[in-house]
């Protein structure tokens, strides 16, 4: 694995436009993973992060983590959430049945609006619970298609922190769904930090709580890039 991190007084890192490891050893290697540690820097670290016109980022991590929260102040550009889909479906729905008998039409809905995204050419942010990983194959397979590159963001929380995102919004998840998640989330945070990332994704970012809280960018470049020099 080329396992490389960010500067931490660097207010913007640009993620490469294709996999590719330090300059030393890009020529040899240009498809290694990479992956960039931004945990354990007490909020010092990057308050943007870009990515290729055409790529697509997924964010992940358990319930409760963050994650819709962090799109919605720092994602510039497309964004597809499936809390939104539920919020609007919730409008609708939520004062006359319980979730779980028109929850199969939230999830309809937020594939059909994550196909409509797929379909034009421009960057996208994406949120996955990270249990789905025909999900991430999908995204892959789109990203190949219009010349860009999967990313992940992973949001490495603990599950107490996790639960009481739940708490304070009002939602939760039944005790098994959230051991799934748990497992599948844990599963993929270690193997991020042995390099081994999922079919078809270019590079991953791990964040903590922190250093999501700090990130106040997440957005895609235009046809030129900022040099793969900022990045250390």
């Amino acid at each position: 694995m080329n396992r490389t991190t960010a500067y931490a007084t660097t207010s913007a890192v640009a993620l490469p436009e294709q996999p590719a490891g330090p300059a030393r050893t890009a020529c040899r290697d240009r498809r290694a993973p990479v992956v960039r540690d931004l945990r354990d820097r007490s909020g010092r670290s990057p308050h943007a992060l870009l990515f290729g016109p055409h790529d697509l980022v997924v964010v992940t991590g358990l319930p409760g983590s963050g994650k819709s929260t962090l799109m919605r102040r720092a994602v510039r550009g497309p964004r597809v959430d499936s809390q939104d889909t539920r919020d609007t479906w919730d409008g609708r729905l939520g004062h006359r049945l319980p979730y779980a008998v028109y929850r199969p039409l939230v999830r309809l809905a937020h594939y059909a609006g994550l196909a409509r995204a797929l379909r034009g050419g421009d960057g996208v942010v994406v949120h996955d619970c990270g249990t789905q990983s025909w999900v991430r194959g999908w995204l892959a397979r789109a990203a190949r298609r219009r010349g860009g590159t999967l990313h992940l963001l992973l949001l490495d929380v603990t599950p107490d922190t996790a639960l009481d995102g739940m708490r304070e919004r009002g939602r939760g998840v039944s005790r098994y769904a959230f051991l799934r998640h748990r497992g599948a989330a844990a599963r993929l945070i270690r193997a991020v930090e042995r390099g081994d990332l999922p079919p078809g994704v270019g590079s991953a970012v791990l964040l903590d709580r922190d250093a999501a809280d700090v990130l106040r960018g997440i957005g895609f470049t235009g046809r030129s890039r900022p040099p793969a020099h900022r990045l250390a």
